[in-house]
């Protein structure tokens, strides 16, 4: 007699086997998953530091002359040209990375090629050099202003910006001749001030709903208030790193095929993206702090020396210790990018080889006669580097105007060439800044 069939029982089987398929499908997807991540993990770090230079210039002394002033004479009301500044500064940078991956030759290695003759290139070298001398000068600045803060006054300022002179020396001697080393150095940098401004704006305490509303609403209530913006975009998005992005990316593309550069135009963006946001949020942290601790206290702040000496009554004496520090570190990492940047923008346009050291030298004689003499005459860091953010940003067109032309042309592209979407971004970004620039220069003339 044929025993019954349990169809209950089979029906359990089939459900065990059918959970045991999907289990081990899912640990099969679950361990292709872990693969594919720390493959996309490794790749990026080996691909990381281009845009973690690029980004130094963003949280440069620059930028701390800048916001500091802005926040403590008008609180956060100009907190919206940093998010404007950051934002344009994303963009330019990204098309700059891509253009040294897509061609495999730098921002002035294309303007020299463009230009053809020397004659033609040597006008443009020297305008180059120009923006390089004022973005030496704040971080020089910089370094000045910190080395002073950190002695307590002990060493007068005209001693600590002949100290602050050798301020590159300290990082090389530290990473050694590895280009690795160096990115790692300025990123630990990087680091440094981030975590000091974290701890800033915990000690200040700022007003949640004034920070919503500086950033959403555009005001610009007169001229003082107009300079300070021309002069936050020029601390931000800087000339030299538009030409350092192109050559950074450019030597890490080199030998890769389409495909290749593909992969790596995706790992830029993604790079650009995250350097940048960390960048803006320290750029706008200043500001916060400033307004925070000075603005909405009554303090008028007019120089460096009096902003520190503020914080300490006011918030401890690790508030001043940690604003000098962050100064220091940035002054340090931001000079060494432009060492790197000033080789390459002198490299790429002349197209021959020039020992950095020596190019380093000219440029602080050129710095250090002139600021010493100011200092001498009572002038403040933190008014010289305001002036000297204002000028980068009348230099910006020089070289952003070719770097969009470059970009949007697949001649120079291929495939890669601009989607016209970001093309017209691009174009309004250069229209606002020159715009901006004009507005300012017709209300002091």
């Amino acid at each position: 007699m044929r025993r019954p069939t349990n169809y209950i029982a089979l029906e359990q089987a089939r459900y065990r086997n059918r959970e045991q398929s999907i289990h081990f499908a899912e640990t099969r997807n679950y361990r292709n998953e872990q693969g594919r991540f720390r493959k996309s993990v490794y790749s990026y770090l080996g691909w990381f530091g281009p845009a973690t230079l690029a980004a130094v210039a963003y949280i440069d002394p620059g930028n701390f002359g800048t916001d500091i002033s802005a926040g403590a004479g008008f609180g956060y009301v100009l907190l919206w040209s940093v998010l404007l500044a950051n934002l344009m500064g994303m963009l330019i940078q990204y098309l700059s990375g891509k253009l040294g991956l897509a061609t495999g030759q730098s921002l002035a290695e294309l303007v020299r090629v463009s230009l053809g003759s020397r004659r033609r290139v040597i006008p443009y070298w020297l305008a180059s050099e120009a923006f390089a001398l004022f973005t030496d000068l704040a971080e020089f600045l910089g370094v000045t202003s910190a080395i002073y803060l950190l002695s307590g006054g002990a060493i007068p300022l005209l001693v600590a910006s002949w100290i602050s002179a050798f301020d590159v020396v300290l990082v090389f001697a530290i990473a050694g001749n590895r280009f690795r080393r160096i990115e790692l150095v300025i990123t630990t940098l990087v680091f440094g001030v981030g975590l000091g401004y974290i701890y800033e704006i915990f000690l200040v305490k700022p007003n949640a709903l004034s920070i919503v509303h500086g950033l959403v609403v555009p005001a610009v209530v007169g001229s003082s208030q107009l300079f300070l913006v021309v002069g936050i975009i020029g601390a931000t998005v800087m000339p030299h790193v538009m030409v350092l992005h192109s050559s950074l990316t450019k030597a890490k593309a080199g030998g890769l095929d389409v495909t290749g550069r593909a992969k790596m135009l995706r790992l830029h963006r993604w790079d650009t993206v995250a350097n940048m946001t960390v960048a803006g949020l320290i750029n706008m942290a200043i500001l916060i702090m400033a307004a925070a601790a000075f603005f909405t206290t009554g303090v008028h702040v007019a120089t460096i020396d009096s902003a520190s000496k503020t914080l300490v009554p006011l918030f401890g004496l690790s508030a001043g210790i940690v604003f000098a520090l962050t100064l220091l570190f940035s002054g340090l990492s931001a000079s060494t990018v432009g060492v790197i940047a000033g080789q390459a923008i002198l490299e790429g346009l002349l197209g021959s080889k020039f020992n950095p050291w020596a190019r380093r030298i000219i440029l602080r004689v050129i710095n250090v006669i002139p600021t010493s003499i100011a200092i001498t005459l009572g002038f403040d860091p933190l008014l010289l580097l305001v002036y000297s953010q204002v000028v980068l940003s009348l230099l910006i067109p020089l070289p952003l105007i070719p770097l969009i032309y470059y970009t949007a042309r697949r001649k120079f592209m291929g495939e890669f060439v601009n989607r016209q979407s970001i093309t017209i971004l691009a174009l309004v970004t250069a229209a606002t800044i020159m715009a901006l620039n004009a507005v300012l220069l017709y209300t002091i003339i």
